[in-house]
């Protein structure tokens, strides 16, 4: 079952959600995108690494969630004995944040022609936004086509093109860079689905469209987050006054509220 909402859903946002929502939208991105332009084209996951400050919090690897309605019945796979001895102990690590992006690679050349981020909030305050600020001016330098989509509402302005120049209100972003061509920027607010995009190859192909909304059902249903998500409470980061009478309203006639 889709989310709730008839675009990106705000409960998403929560940072102990986000990590994993992260993931799977850009592991189905690429999976959407490989078969379209493969043997020419390969769509390839990297990972790159951000040490963000303590006031940024810490994003786990793995996040135990009690569902709003449900208790356990069974401790099915868990072993209740005591664990084993680790063989070494130590100090605690920096707190990096481990964040992928998409690299579609011109399979002759070699080329790197275009890079897909989906930004996180690290990407949007402190350290973390100043290095990614570096690392999107050497892109932008290098002859490569730049793809940002940006679903937090929170942090500061961080895609590719000029906040002055957008029109308000919204709450998303999805910034497309053609290399030497300039920018297109695609508004989202809340009460519409994300949209269809193009995603430049190199010429004269044609861009690869790209449907954000299906991906993001396909990482709603995958992740089973209907089942945990306890639409009758307010998101974090909440929404303003207008956004949050008229999510009451749209979740009250889905049956959430």
């Amino acid at each position: 079952m889709p989310s709730p909402f008839p675009g990106m859903d705000p409960f998403l946002e929560e940072p102990s959600q986000w990590p994993g929502v992260h993931q799977r939208l850009i592991t189905y991105i690429a999976d959407a995108m490989q078969p379209h332009v493969r043997p020419r084209y390969h769509v390839l996951i990297g990972e790159r690494v951000y040490i963000a400050e303590p006031s940024q919090g810490f994003y786990p690897d793995v996040t135990l969630v009690r569902y709003p309605s449900q208790t356990p019945t069974s401790h099915r796979g868990i072993a209740v004995a005591e664990p084993d001895v680790p063989t070494v102990v130590g100090d605690n690590l920096n707190e990096a944040q481990r964040q992928p992006f998409i690299e579609i690679i011109h399979v002759s050349s070699g080329a790197v022609i275009s890079i897909i981020e989906l930004l996180s909030p690290s990407n949007k305050l402190g350290t973390g936004r100043e290095e990614y600020l570096r690392k999107q001016k050497q892109i932008l330098a290098s002859g490569t086509h730049l793809v940002e989509i940006d679903l937090l509402r929170t942090g500061q302005h961080t895609v590719a093109c000029p906040q002055e120049r957008l029109p308000i209100p919204y709450h998303y972003l999805v910034c497309i860079n053609r290399a030497g061509q300039g920018w297109a920027v695609y508004c989202i607010p809340l009460q519409r689905r994300l949209p269809r995009i193009g995603v430049p190859l190199r010429q004269p192909d044609s861009d690869l469209v790209l449907d954000l909304q299906k991906i993001f059902h396909h990482c709603y249903d995958n992740g089973g987050y209907e089942d945990f998500i306890d639409y009758r409470h307010p998101p974090t980061p909440p929404l303003e006054f207008s956004d949050a009478e008229w999510a009451e309203l749209w979740l009250s006639e889905q049956g959430k509220r």
